[in-house]
């Protein structure tokens, strides 16, 4: 017998180390070649690690929270044959698999933008589950074996809690956050309990790691760093919502349009003359770099936590292709296929709860960003017009500025003039 040292490769440029989120396997595991070992969180995706060799498994590098440099030891495989092994560091990578994203607008069926501070709502094509690389019950007798559906940040919780994924009846497609906890609210083997039943939950211990912990370090940096203030305006968005419900009438083959094209081309339009908004601060050499193209960051709700995909060059996209971009980039997310270029490099980012987002919020800057805007919902409400009385769709918009680079009067003065052309939504075409 030899002994194989699996080091962990270079999973990305600039990528010094990276975390473990979860194991697959267990020390006196068997494992076979191209078995999944490991999930593996760096500063941008998930990364999932997969066994090149088949034998038994002898040592691991640490616990879920850990960090693992690169080129170090990260499992221990005794294989048949003579001599130890011990491959190069750079073995063949592994395609990195990104949380399954939720992300969509008020109808929920396009992309849904969520608060970073807050939670996220669904997305149109959201219901397509990143491939199980977990291990499988065996079927009973007589039986087919289906295969468990779970991210791997659902099937590292499962492992800490000491769940067995198979017994958790899922409410969709696969086996979600959601699902555990109604498993471990109503006691295994007991289903879920009746209408009006209530039942006494315990106390649960979580580890903050992976996603969770980047998201919880990068607000906390955001807030400790950033001296925020939010101004918040009412839209009337009655002619918009008709236009956009006749657009979507002769859309043919195209996408359906959700209110997030329409407000990113507004946003797009009306920036050039705020272009201290469009910007991001670099505190510690004390510059700011206002940028010309618009990168618009998309904050998604996913099941592990918070992700910001970037639409690129937003400004010389049209509706209809910021719809499709939108919805690429839910796909790409919700599948696992979320490179690592698409989920860096924002300028400016929009969040939105859709028909969860209130009267108004105030969304935390996506660091090192200087602004970030959270449309709230729509509501239907009676206003004045003239010494008539009507109904009106209206929507409050929230913005969020770094005070250090932007001034009050700025970012009230931005918002004035999106909502201009939300409010009169043939400027939206009009150069």
């Amino acid at each position: 017998m030899a002994l194989f040292t699996f080091k962990l490769p270079d999973i990305g440029e600039g990528i010094s180390e990276a975390e473990i989120v979860g194991w697959h396997i267990q020390v006196g595991d068997r494992v076979e070649e191209d078995q999944p070992i490991a999930d593996m969180m760096t500063d941008k995706a998930t990364v999932e690690m997969e066994s090149p060799v088949a034998g038994v498994v002898v040592r691991l590098a640490g616990e879920p929270g850990d960090q693992v440099p690169i080129g170090s030891m990260l499992v221990e495989i005794e294989v048949e044959g003579e001599g130890a092994v011990a491959p190069s560091p750079s073995e063949e990578i592994i395609e990195a698999e990104t949380p399954g994203a939720s992300v969509a607008e008020e109808e929920a069926d396009a992309m849904t933008v969520p608060d970073p501070a807050q939670g996220g709502v669904q997305a149109e094509g959201a219901e397509h589950a990143p491939a199980d690389t977990g291990p499988r019950p065996s079927p009973k007798h007589g039986a087919t074996e289906q295969p468990i559906l779970a991210s791997p940040a659902v099937r590292a919780r499962a492992k800490e809690l000491g769940v067995d994924l198979s017994q958790v009846k899922p409410a969709a497609d696969r086996v979600r956050h959601a699902d555990l906890d109604a498993y471990l609210l109503y006691g295994a083997g007991q289903g879920y309990a009746p209408v009006g039943r209530s039942a006494k939950r315990a106390d649960e211990t979580v580890k903050v790691i992976g996603m969770r912990r980047r998201i919880a370090e990068n607000m906390a940096a955001s807030k400790r760093h950033i001296p925020h203030f939010t101004y918040v305006e009412e839209i009337d968005v009655t002619a918009l919502e008709e236009l956009r419900a006749q657009l979507n009438a002769g859309r043919g083959e195209r996408p359906k349009l959700t209110m997030l094209p329409l407000l990113i081309v507004a946003i797009c339009k009306a920036l050039p003359d705020f272009p201290m908004l469009n910007a991001r601060y670099d505190d510690e050499a004390g510059v700011v770099t206002r940028h010309g193209s618009v990168h618009l960051g998309l904050a998604t709700q996913t099941d592990a936590g918070l992700m910001v995909p970037v639409v690129r060059d937003a400004q010389d996209r049209n509706i209809w292709q910021l719809a499709s971009e939108i919805r690429r980039l839910a796909d790409a997310a919700r599948s696992g296929k979320a490179k690592s270029e698409e989920l860096s490099g924002s300028t400016l980012t929009l969040t939105s709860l859709g028909p969860l987002g209130g009267v108004a919020t105030t969304p935390v800057i996506n660091r090192p960003e200087v602004a970030i805007i959270g449309p709230n919902r729509v509501i239907e409400r009676p206003v004045f017009r003239g010494k008539e009385v009507v109904a009106a769709k209206l929507m409050n918009l929230s913005i969020s500025c770094d005070h250090r680079v932007v001034d009050g009067w700025d970012a009230a003065s931005f918002v004035q003039a999106v909502r201009k052309l939300l409010e009169t939504p043939a400027f939206l075409f009009v150069d």
